[in-house]
């Protein structure tokens, strides 16, 4: 079975760890409705995407 030879230590242990923060969802305001979306992801409220209309949007559900 393999074995660390050496204890490792706190800075590469800090190192390694740096990427598993978590960091809070990005939101944009939307430049039709002035709501939040995710970018790079279809505005549910309106169906747009990159200013095209991308989905049909039901008036309730």
């Amino acid at each position: 079975m393999a074995v660390p030879k050496r204890k490792t230590s706190p800075s590469k242990r800090g190192m390694r760890r740096a990427h598993d923060s978590i960091s809070a969802d990005a939101y944009v305001e939307s430049r039709d409705t002035g709501e939040l979306h995710r970018p790079h992801h279809i505005d549910l409220k309106t169906g747009m995407y990159k200013g095209r209309q991308v989905l049909k949007v039901k008036e309730k559900f």
